[in-house]
């Protein structure tokens, strides 16, 4: 028969170690929803410089198409697919299509294109195009893309034109500035981005301050995140025949002020 003293220090230590699994379930659901998604984060990113896969046709002209492509491989094979695609976007806007095609089917078109200009005239010479692309920046399940750009298309030749793109790893899809921002600071945003645009607008010559629009629009453009906070991108002659970039920062505050609060928390 046992002794109660020891029955009572049997049940003791039962009933402590259900309170203490209980107290543990309790402070893992009580934790910020951040800390949670933080406990779940993606794996970096292992990138890759390598360069892009695609086929050209055989040339045998002297002067035989150009086409360099720099890419990047990583373990996650939606972002190779999403680099991929935007690689093809930035090709299609060389030469005017707006159309889903992959890489290889952008390349073959930008091809048919420098084939048919060769065939207007047997001085025309054959279209070039490099392309370099690079992970600009990584926050959490954020990424953002740059593609810079050198080519040369009939009497156009373009140095040094940027592109970016920001992608969402987790929900696995692309991110436009409207994605992010909280619908009600919308016009809040507007405001800043016309006061931005007049006073570039006004450094610029008098040919392009008439061919310019009066209102910028912005809902469509490239956007980036740095360190400090936001911003959006507009490539030289984009604007304007012949008018330089125009890059619009936000501050720190501004940001944290028209961000969404989940994407803000994680972005920075």
């Amino acid at each position: 028969m046992f002794k109660p003293i020891l029955i009572t220090a049997a049940i003791v230590l039962v009933l402590s170690g259900l309170t203490a699994c209980d107290s543990s379930q309790q402070a893992d659901s009580g934790k910020p929803e951040a800390q949670q998604q933080n406990s779940q984060a993606l794996p970096a990113l292992k990138i890759q410089e390598r360069p892009a896969e695609y086929a050209l046709p055989f040339c045998e002209n002297k002067n035989c198409i150009e086409i360099d492509i720099q890419s990047l491989q990583t373990q996650d094979h939606w972002l190779n697919d999403w680099i991929s695609r935007n690689q093809a976007n930035v090709i299609q806007q060389q030469i005017g299509l707006k159309q889903n095609l992959n890489l290889q089917q952008a390349i073959d078109a930008y091809v048919k294109k420098s084939d048919q200009w060769q065939d207007e005239y047997s001085a025309h010479r054959a279209y070039e195009l490099h392309m370099r692309t690079r992970i600009a920046s990584q926050r959490h399940q954020y990424v953002l893309l740059q593609i810079a750009l050198d080519s040369k298309q009939e009497e156009r030749t373009v140095k040094e034109r940027h592109y970016f793109f920001v992608a969402d790893r987790q929900a696995q899809k692309n991110l436009a500035i409207l994605d992010v921002l909280q619908p009600q600071q919308q016009t809040l945003v507007n405001e800043w981005v016309q006061q931005h645009y007049q006073a570039w607008l006004k450094k610029q010559t008098p040919e392009i301050q008439q061919q310019a629009p009066k209102k910028l629009y912005w809902g469509q453009t490239d956007w980036f995140f740095d360190s400090e906070g936001i911003g959006l991108h507009y490539r030289a002659a984009q604007i304007a025949p012949d008018a330089s970039q125009l890059d619009i920062y936000l501050s720190a505050e501004q940001s944290k002020q028209v961000l969404k609060p989940e994407i803000y928390q994680q972005m920075f």
